[in-house]
C-alpha cells in the first residue's frame, strides 16, 4: 500500500465528502466530467476497503453530503429574495437538504458493500444497480427532487446519449457507474496481478469465477440497446416545422411581482413579441409571464381593474392572424361560495389571435416552500413563508397533458422544474408534438439555470421531442430531439428567438416503456452481483 493509500485509508469519510463535493463539478456550469469519473472511482476504492456495514453507510453518506452542497448551492440564491427570512438562512437550507439527499447515495453505498464487499466485480455490479434504484427513489420520496441526476455529466460525451434513449436518466446513470466500477477494477487486476491489460482481463473471464456466458449477456444487452436506439432515432415524425418566437424579456425576481412594474415588464415583453412579417407562428412567454387573470367568472375585486376581455386584446393585439401565444399565468380557486379565493394554480394558456383561450395547463409537480408550505400552520406560526410571494398556496394539476394547438400540433406542458423528472413529462395516452417548458430562473443563481437547462436535454433525448424553453431572465432555448441546443438566449439578456420547431422523433425505447426499463437493467446488475458472490463462495 503507498503512502498516499495510507492517508486515504485513515481518513475515509473526509475523502469521502471530498471526492463527493469534487464529483458536482462535472455538472453544470462547470462541466468537468473528467473529475467526476476519477471521483466516482476514489469513492469506490475508499467504499470497498471500509470493514463494517457502519462505516459503508457513512462513506456514502458523506459522499452525497459533498456531492450535493456543491451541486445545489444555487439553492442559497432563493433565499435572497425572501425579505421574511435572512439570507443566510438559504445555506443553512442547502446543507439541510444535502443531509438528507445524502441518504441515497449511502443505501447505494451500504447495498453494494453488503453484496460485494469480498468480490470487487460484484461490489460494481451492485453500486451500479443500487444507483439506479436510489436516483429512481430520490425522483418521488416525500415527493420528489431528483435535480442533477448523475447522467447529466455525460450528456455531451461518449455514448451518454445513445443510453438516454434506450434505458433512461436513471439507467444511464447507472451505466456510468459499471463504465467507470470496471475501469477501476481493470486498474486493480493489473496492479494486483503485475500483468499487462489484456491478460489480466482475458484471464479473468477465462476463468470459473466469471463464465463466459455471462459476458456474452453483458454484450448482447448492449448491442440490442444501440440497435433499437439505431433504428429509433432514423425515423424522423415528417411533418410541416411550425415557426415559433420564443421570448426572454429579463425581469428579474426583485422586479417580478413589485407594485407599479406590471406595464413596464408588459411593454418589455410586447417590445420583444412584435414583427414585420405574417407568417403564422406560436409565441412562447416564460412562467407567471403576467399577473393578470385571464379567465373569467372571478369576483370583480380580484381583477384590480384589468378585466380578463381586456387583457387578452391587449395580448392579442401583438399577434398576426394564425398566430397563437402559449404563456404563463396564474388561476385562482374559490371557496364553495365562489366568493374568497383559497388556493391558485400555476397555470399555462394557450390564446390565439381572436382572443380566445384553446387550453391551459396547470402545473403538477409542485415545489415545496416555493409554492406550498408543508405543515403551514406550524411553520407559518414561527414565522416562515413559501419563498414565491402570496397568501395561499399553489394547488397541482393532474399531471402530464397534451393541448391541441391545431395546425401547429400537440404541445405537451411542463412547467419550470417539472421537466427533472425522467419518465413524468409526457402523456402518453396522447404523444404531443414537443414539450414546452416556461421557466422562473430568476432565483436559480449562476449554476441553476445552466444545470435546469441540461435537464431539460435530458428528457429530449428520452422521449425523442423538442423541448422549447421560455424563462424571464434565461436561458431560453430550443432543443432538438436528440438534445442538442439549436439556438439559445444566454442569462441576464433581454432577448427573442425566431426559428422552426424542430421535428419530433418516433417514439424511443424509453418513451414505449418508460423507467420500468430502467428498474429492469438494475434487477440485471443486482442479480448479476448476487450470482458472482454466490459461485466465489
Amino acid at each position: 500500500m503507498s503512502k498516499i493509500q495510507k492517508i486515504v485509508a485513515r481518513h475515509p469519510y473526509g475523502f469521502s465528502l471530498l471526492a463527493g463535493g469534487l464529483s458536482a463539478t462535472g455538472f453544470a456550469p462547470l462541466n468537468l466530467w473528467p473529475l467526476t469519473l476519477a471521483m466516482l472511482a476514489l469513492w469506490m476504492a475508499i467504499l470497498i476497503q471500509v470493514q463494517s456495514r457502519k462505516a459503508a453507510l457513512f462513506s456514502g453518506w458523506m459522499f452525497g453530503l459533498g456531492h450535493f452542497i456543491i451541486g445545489l448551492n444555487w439553492i442559497a440564491k432563493a433565499f435572497t429574495f425572501q425579505a421574511a427570512m435572512p439570507g443566510w438562512l438559504g445555506y443553512v437550507a442547502v446543507v439541510l437538504l444535502s443531509l438528507y439527499l445524502a441518504v441515497f447515495p449511502a443505501l447505494a453505498g451500504l447495498g453494494a458493500w453488503l453484496i460485494g464487499k469480498a468480490k470487487p466485480l460484484a461490489f460494481i455490479l451492485a453500486l451500479a444497480g443500487f444507483w439506479i434504484i436510489t436516483e429512481w427513489m430520490r425522483s418521488w420520496v416525500f415527493s420528489g427532487f431528483i435535480w442533477n441526476p448523475l447522467s447529466a455529466v455525460w450528456l455531451d460525451v461518449f455514448i451518454g446519449p445513445m443510453w438516454l434513449r434506450g434505458v433512461g436518466t436513471y439507467g444511464s446513470s447507472g451505466l456510468l457507474i459499471l463504465i467507470v466500477g470496471l475501469a477501476f477494477w481493470i486498474v486493480r487486476q493489473i496492479r494486483h496481478r503485475g500483468s499487462y491489460l489484456p491478460q489480466a482481463v482475458v484471464g479473468r473471464f477465462a476463468s470459473h469465477k466469471i463464465g463466459y456466458l455471462e459476458g456474452l449477456g453483458y454484450m448482447t444487452l448492449l448491442i440490442v440497446i444501440f440497435l433499437v436506439d439505431q433504428m429509433t432515432i432514423t425515423k424522423p415524425v415528417v411533418g410541416n416545422p411550425a415557426n415559433v418566437t420564443i421570448v426572454q424579456p429579463n425581469i428579474g425576481q426583485q422586479d417580478k411581482w413589485q407594485a407599479g412594474y406590471e406595464e413596464q415588464n408588459l411593454t418589455k415583453l410586447a417590445q420583444l413579441t412584435l414583427r414585420e412579417d405574417d407568417k403564422p407562428r406560436i409565441i412562447f412567454w416564460p412562467e407567471a409571464a403576467i399577473p393578470d387573470y385571464l379567465e373569467t367568472g372571478y369576483p370583480a375585486r380580484y381583477y384590480y381593474g384589468r378585466p380578463p376581455e381586456f387583457v387578452r386584446q391587449q395580448l392579442a393585439s401583438l399577434m398576426k392572424p394564425g398566430d397563437l401565444l402559449v404563456l404563463g399565468a396564474l388561476k385562482l380557486e374559490f371557496d364553495e361560495a365562489g366568493d374568497r379565493a383559497v388556493g391558485a394554480r400555476n397555470s399555462v394558456f394557450a390564446m390565439d389571435a381572436q382572443h380566445e383561450l384553446l387550453g391551459r395547463y396547470d402545473k403538477a409537480h409542485l415545489v415545496p416552500y416555493g409554492e406550498y408550505l408543508p405543515m403551514r400552520p406550524f411553520l407559518s406560526a414561527i414565522g416562515l413563508s413559501r419563498l414565491a410571494p402570496g397568501d395561499f398556496d399553489f394547488w397541482p394539476g393532474p399531471g402530464a397533458r397534451s393541448i391541441d394547438l391545431g395546425k401547429f400540433g400537440k404541445a405537451g406542458i411542463q412547467v419550470c422544474y417539472e421537466i427533472i423528472f425522467s419518465g413524468q413529462v409526457v402523456d402518453r395516452d396522447n404523444r404531443p408534438d414537443f414539450i414546452f417548458n416556461p421557466s422562473n430562473d430568476a432565483w436559480f443563481g449562476s449554476w441553476g439555470p445552466p444545470q435546469h437547462l441540461a435537464q431539460a436535454r435530458l428528457r429530449a433525448i428520452e422521449e425523442g421531442l423538442p423541448v422549447i424553453r421560455s424563462t424571464p431572465t434565461g436561458i431560453s432555448a430550443v432543443i432538438d430531439a436528440n438534445g442538442t441546443i439549436r439556438a439559445s438566449v444566454p442569462m441576464g439578456q433581454a432577448g427573442r428567438i425566431d426559428s422552426s420547431l424542430p421535428q419530433a422523433k418516433a417514439p424511443t425505447l424509453f418513451a414505449r416503456f418508460g423507467n420500468a426499463l430502467p428498474l429492469g437493467l438494475a434487477i440485471i446488475l443486482l442479480l448479476s452481483a448476487i450470482a458472482i458472490r454466490l459461485r466465489a463462495r
